[in-house]
């Protein structure tokens, strides 16, 4: 799938940084990575910011354009976790993460038209290391009871691991305060959900 270059730049600019540009589909119709150096740089093309908040770099617009799709996918598997789970304590888990997710989606909304970027999801039919995919989805609705639970919170965990990871990045890289302050909360977020989830029944069997 062909994206606008600054779309691709952006997202490889930002995968190549946390080293993840081998493990992401996006790397191979892109041709090499940008150099870790260059996440820096400004991004061409990105509408003008508000007074008194610094241009976008790659490293914003890339984990902007990631965190999105990657909330809004893991939403659709909370949604069936909070329906079908089979113990009490993880359909309370599901919900409430799930709540906190849609919120921070909105955040996150909010932020790329901030930035002059489409809603769309350019990492669409990417293997994205953390991205609920539809093979996920198709699985989750296969299984029942206990192996249910357990595939849920195994593909949760790693989103969670994996989103925490992605946003630490723009916590040390990203050139725009608001999206640092964001991805600050997101952190802190997952790192909370994190700890409880390795409470929950069936958690440690998920998780190995």
């Amino acid at each position: 799938m062909n994206y606008p270059p600054l779309h691709r730049a952006s997202a490889l600019g930002l995968l190549a940084a946390l080293g993840l540009g081998g493990a992401a589909g996006c790397s191979s119709a892109a041709g090499p990575a940008p150099r870790t150096a260059e996440v820096r740089e400004s991004a061409p093309g990105l509408s003008p910011t508000p007074s008194g908040t610094a241009s976008a770099t790659p490293t914003d617009a890339g984990w902007v354009q990631l965190m999105a799709p990657m909330n809004q996918q893991a939403v659709k598997l909370l949604t069936l976790a909070a329906e079908r789970a089979a113990e009490p304590r993880v359909r309370a888990f599901a919900v409430r993460l799930r709540t906190g997710h849609e919120t921070e989606l909105g955040r996150l909304r909010t932020l790329l038209g901030r930035m002059g970027l489409p809603l769309t999801d350019v990492h669409a039919g990417h293997d994205m290391p953390g991205m609920v995919t539809g093979q996920d989805l198709e699985t989750a609705r296969a299984a029942e009871g206990t192996a249910f639970d357990r595939f849920v919170l195994a593909r949760i965990g790693d989103h969670l691991r994996q989103s925490a990871q992605v946003s630490r990045s723009e916590i040390t890289a990203g050139g725009r305060a608001d999206a640092r302050r964001l991805a600050r909360a997101l952190v802190t977020a997952r790192e909370a959900f994190l700890a409880e989830l390795e409470r929950l029944p069936g958690a440690v069997r998920a998780l190995g």
